[in-house]
């Protein structure tokens, strides 16, 4: 239904009455008057006189733009920055525009943002000067760039730690509360493709949170704890490692679950054979000599069944856990630990081997074999660990 005033209908009706009177009247046509023309000449000299303007006046602004980003004309001399747990990009920003190093925080903002350098700036106190420019401000606020303050911990985070493990060790040194990290583990937004951001499972983290030495601060924002292992991890990513596990018809989920499993197995010695074996059980022909694509690892059937304690019992080998690679074949559904980069590295360049089996020996190093009877051969031996 058409929408009207109320009083349309009324008007209209008047309308069409006196129409035939108009048309009745038939006055003379009126004389339309003719607009004066502008001159062409006058015309293309304004417009050109406008874009004169217009990009005068975007040449000023883009020129202020690029002066602030390369710091000319800002005669500040060295001045020292706090970079604490608690400051986000934006609080940054702000220091440094109140230090005088930059005008306009909002580009800085969009410059830190588009390069990815927010990622990049680290808890310390920097020393900076008006002769930096937008790289080199972010470069003087790297982690390595900072003195050490009283307030902060150097935390080593082990090769093979799980990400629970991961957690107990920051709690432990201070770096916040067990809980909060753990909340954080499970509710953090991370910007990183490789975690799922849906999920509420601290597994999310599994494998992600590179193995190695950093300084905290005591009682540092969890999610900027666990932001600064995962950055390290990504860090490592390059296209040559994620072209590399394509070829191999692995993603990136896939690559790092076997390298935990490579992480957890090896002797210190043999990270590309393990490798190997896995592979081997994965791709491998037929019945894989005997093992059906099951890769048996022990560490993984132990992750999902958290709180074990004492030997694996053969309930235990029953138990029904995706995690249990006795009963399922293939991959667990995430990584099992948090590997370093040897591990990384054999997951993506294994030994070219035939071997399917591997046992300890009692000299403290792995023991390969091709078929099960030759394993069960060693395993039955007096050299074999668990005998």
């Amino acid at each position: 239904m058409a929408d009207y005033r109320q009083g349309d209908t009324a008007s209209w009706d008047a309308g069409q009455v006196r129409q035939p009177q108009r048309q009745q009247r038939n006055p003379e046509p009126k004389r339309r008057r003719r607009k004066r023309r502008r001159n062409p000449l006058l015309r293309l000299i304004l417009h050109l006189l406008f874009v004169l303007l217009a990009s005068a006046l975007l040449g000023s602004f883009g020129w202020m733009l690029f002066s602030d980003f390369c710091s000319f004309n800002c005669p500040i001399p060295n001045i020292t920055i706090q970079v604490t747990s608690e400051d986000d990009l934006g609080d940054i920003a702000d220091k440094l525009e109140d230090a005088g190093l930059i005008q306009y925080k909002w580009f800085f903002k969009l410059y830190a943002r588009f390069t990815d350098a927010d990622q990049e700036i680290g808890i310390g106190s920097y020393t900076l000067n008006g002769d930096m420019d937008y790289h080199a401000l972010v470069a003087g606020m790297r982690p390595n760039s900072g003195s050490v303050s009283d307030d902060t911990v150097q935390v080593t985070i082990p090769e093979g730690s799980t990400v629970s493990r991961t957690i107990a060790i920051l709690a432990e040194n201070g770096v916040n509360t067990e809980e909060a990290l753990i909340q954080a583990a499970q509710t953090a937004k991370f910007d990183y493709d490789f975690i799922d951001n849906t999920s509420q499972d601290i597994s999310r983290l599994e494998g992600y949170l590179f193995p190695d030495t950093y300084e905290f601060y005591v009682n540092e924002n969890p999610t900027s704890a666990l932001n600064r292992l995962l950055r390290n991890f990504n860090s490592k990513l390059d296209d040559e490692l994620l072209a590399a596990a394509a070829e191999r018809g692995y993603n990136l989920q896939q690559i790092v679950t076997i390298a935990s499993l490579i992480e957890k197995e090896t002797d210190g010695s043999d990270y590309a054979r393990i490798a190997s074996v896995i592979y081997n059980r994965l791709d491998g022909p037929g019945d894989k000599s005997g093992t059906y694509g099951l890769l048996q690892v022990d560490a993984s059937l132990l992750y999902g069944l958290p709180g074990h304690t004492g030997s694996i019992t053969q309930a235990d080998l029953q138990a029904d856990t995706p995690y249990n690679l006795y009963k399922y074949a293939g991959l667990p559904p995430t990584p099992i630990a948090n590997p370093g980069a040897a591990s990384i590295e054999a997951a993506l360049e294994p030994e070219n081997t035939k071997y399917y089996y591997y046992a300890l020996g009692k000299d403290g190093i792995h023991h390969f074999f091709a078929t099960y009877n030759e394993h069960l051969a060693f395993v039955n031996s007096a050299e074999y660990y668990g005998n």
